[in-house]
């Protein structure tokens, strides 16, 4: 007589964990063979993404100071003008509020692109032509300095004049054979900036879309969190969200108002002491001071030097304005900008700048530091819960001169000091 098969759920169970372990066992083993085709793919894909994601960043940068633009200046002014309007002037004004958002945009990339950027070409330019007269300024000067020292002067001036010479050689040798493969360089460089005038201007469009129906995305984005996952989950991931968004907007623009404000000081005293490249090395000082902890040294070393090579008397005044620049930005200027710190010490701040460096280059040292503060906060906010979990005290204070914990009061017990190495004798 035929049986019928009973299924059994344990036997369908272990079938399905078997199949998705094998299943997983073999994707992850060809994601891994197929790593370089992977990572051209997603390098495709983002660069035709690339200019909603500039999109994305602008928004993200111009939002605060067109909500501010709305509330505080064309709310009120559109609202008297169109008191007869069924939204009081609300489009008109959210409308006004992108525009001139996306003007002082605008205005701000034009400043850099016509004021600054020929002024550092014609300096670059200066240097390059002038690197001659400059290592024979350098020679001479360094002669006269150690002339009362012959034998270590002769060693120095030999080892500039050979310098000299390799550098002449190389050029020669191999700059000059190799031009045209500069000149596809260039052409590369030409093909560059314009693909990235393409995708700023398109971000423009995009952001300028976004920033007028931004409380609408925002809903749009919650709707559908709160649809996807349990209500207490996406409590967590709105706060977590709001947590990141206020770290990154926080150090970013403070950072870029700190370092501003850093390389205007640097000007002003270059233009007062007639610093050579004053404006050129300004810049240098500015930008590298975005990075935290080795940007005034970053920015130290390659401003001396190029100061160094047209005026080295001059050179050892900047280091010294420099290393004074960095202390009052470091304990003043910047700790007034940034209202909340990091939260963590030098150590972790160190750390989190060379392992950010080592992993994504530029970007990692800029952005390292918070990225570390959202990581160092994750899992600090864990072990809070898993002591509260236990009833132990959540400070780090409560655990200095830590003795034992008792495991039935959970009392921490500390060390008792010392009264006396040895008891005197009585």
């Amino acid at each position: 007589m035929h049986r019928r098969f009973n299924w059994d759920k344990q036997y369908l169970h272990w079938g399905v964990t078997a199949f998705c372990v094998i299943a997983a066992s073999i994707a992850f083993y060809m994601v891994f063979s197929n790593l370089a085709m992977i990572n051209t793919g997603l390098a495709t894909f983002i660069s035709i993404l690339s200019p909603f994601l500039w999109g994305l960043v602008i928004t993200y940068l111009l939002s605060p100071l067109m909500q501010r633009l709305e509330k505080r200046v064309f709310l009120p002014l559109c609202g008297k003008l169109m008191k007869k309007s069924k939204d009081g002037g609300k489009r008109l004004a959210r409308g006004m509020s992108v525009v001139v958002s996306l003007l002082v945009f605008f205005l701000l990339l034009l400043a850099l692109v016509y004021l600054l950027i020929p002024q550092l070409y014609n300096s670059i330019a200066t240097i390059v032509a002038n690197s001659n007269s400059y290592l024979e300024n350098l020679t001479a000067w360094i002669r006269k300095l150690l002339e009362n020292y012959p034998s270590i002067g002769s060693v120095v001036t030999e080892s500039l004049g050979d310098a000299n010479e390799d550098i002449m050689g190389w050029v020669q040798n191999n700059v000059l054979p190799r031009f045209g493969g500069f000149v596809t360089n260039i052409t590369s460089g030409v093909y560059t900036v314009f693909r990235g005038v393409y995708n700023l201007v398109i971000g423009i469009i995009v952001s300028a879309y976004i920033l007028g129906s931004y409380e609408t995305v925002l809903a749009g984005i919650r709707r559908v969190t709160y649809s996807l996952f349990p209500l207490e989950r996406a409590e967590s991931m709105r706060s977590v969200v709001h947590f990141v968004d206020r770290t990154f907007m926080s150090f970013i623009s403070g950072k870029l108002l700190d370092s501003a404000i850093v390389g205007i000081i640097c000007y002003i005293f270059c233009a007062i002491a007639n610093m050579p490249y004053a404006l050129l090395v300004s810049v240098i000082v500015g930008i590298t001071n975005i990075i935290p902890f080795f940007g005034p040294f970053i920015g130290a070393i390659p401003s001396a030097f190029i100061i160094l090579l047209a005026d080295p008397p001059k050179a050892l005044i900047f280091v010294i304005f420099i290393i004074v620049l960095q202390q009052v930005d470091g304990n003043i200027i910047g700790p007034k900008i940034l209202s909340s710190s990091v939260g963590i010490n030098g150590f972790w701040v160190m750390f989190a700048i060379i392992a950010g460096a080592g992993l994504f280059g530029f970007w990692g040292m800029l952005l390292g530091v918070p990225v570390f503060v959202l990581i160092y906060t994750g899992i600090d906010n864990w072990i809070v819960k898993r002591l509260k979990r236990k009833d132990l005290p959540v400070e780090t204070g409560e655990y200095m001169d830590l003795e034992c914990v008792d495991p039935i009061s959970r009392r921490i017990i500390r060390r008792e000091e010392d009264e006396g190495d040895e008891a005197e004798p009585s």
